[in-house]
């Protein structure tokens, strides 16, 4: 398949995709979603394939959703006029897909520089391990939308209650040291070494018993879930949905938008305020 937002290859046993939309700081439209699910399922499919990496081309990992998603109709939200429609679209682009990086057999390594927020956030912390340059930052500032948080809840789970918190009401974000303290990044590396030491790590592992690696990583999983990973994240999806419906999310979003022309200005009047 000739992908036209990501970069996708497979060598000496590693796949890495590559999100590709450096001119819209990897901002992750429908398009990306789909390749990237494309990429993550023909990678679990090759047996030849032991590791995977999930990059980001220029300078930041992920800015989140494409606000794009946003149409421009009063009172509409991503392509769906009603909570219905909305909570199918979200569940299938934003959830499922999204969370089969958790589930996959082969472990994912998320490399990321820059700004890794909102979906950014929640599609690094779905992989299993996070190696992240010393100019990473990461947050979820969708409260500033009026909407809980992202699609994938994972972030109680990644730092300690009270860091998740702080990240979730004020819209902040931490860096790369904060983050490594914390637990959920487990190396920190000059930006320049990036890919390099992200690289040694994923040819280290690929030496590993594939089968072994794969049972390991499921067990990590079923204790998470036996202590409400899976429930937990299922049970806010549907409070994310529902909190764009409020009078309060729409009036944000609504000024947000009656103020600006383009995106950049749209993130300038919602995170100018605080």
């Amino acid at each position: 398949m000739n992908f036209e937002t990501i970069l996708y290859k497979k060598e000496d046993g590693i796949a890495t995709v590559t999100m590709n939309r450096p001119n819209k700081r990897n901002a992750q439209n429908g398009r990306m979603i789909e390749e990237m699910d494309i990429a993550f399922v023909d990678a679990e499919r090759d047996k030849t394939v032991k590791v995977v990496i999930l990059a980001a081309a220029g300078s930041t990992f992920s800015s989140g959703h494409d606000l794009n998603l946003y149409p421009v109709e009063e009172g509409a939200l991503y392509r769906a006029p009603d909570v219905e429609g909305k909570w199918e679209y979200e569940r299938d682009y934003f959830f499922d897909k999204i969370f089969r990086t958790w589930n996959m057999k082969k472990p994912v390594i998320a490399q990321v520089q820059g700004h890794c927020v909102a979906a950014g956030f929640m599609v690094a912390n779905m992989c299993d391990l996070i190696v992240a340059a010393d100019n990473a930052l990461f947050g979820d500032p969708v409260v500033r939308m009026g909407a809980a948080s992202t699609e994938v809840f994972c972030h109680p789970w990644v730092v300690p209650a009270r860091i998740a918190k702080e990240m979730l009401i004020t819209g902040n974000t931490i860096d790369a040291e904060r983050a490594y303290q914390f637990g959920m990044v487990n190396k920190v590396v000059p930006l320049e070494k990036l890919e390099e030491e992200t690289l040694a790590l994923a040819q280290h592992i690929a030496k590993m018993p594939a089968f072994t690696v794969s049972m390991i990583k499921r067990s990590v999983n079923r204790t998470l879930d036996r202590m409400g990973f899976t429930d937990s994240i299922n049970s806010h999806f549907e409070t994310h949905v529902l909190s764009h419906w409020t009078n309060e999310a729409k009036t944000l979003l609504d000024d947000s938008r009656k103020q600006s022309s383009n995106i950049k200005e749209f993130i300038s009047n919602r995170d100018g305020k605080f």
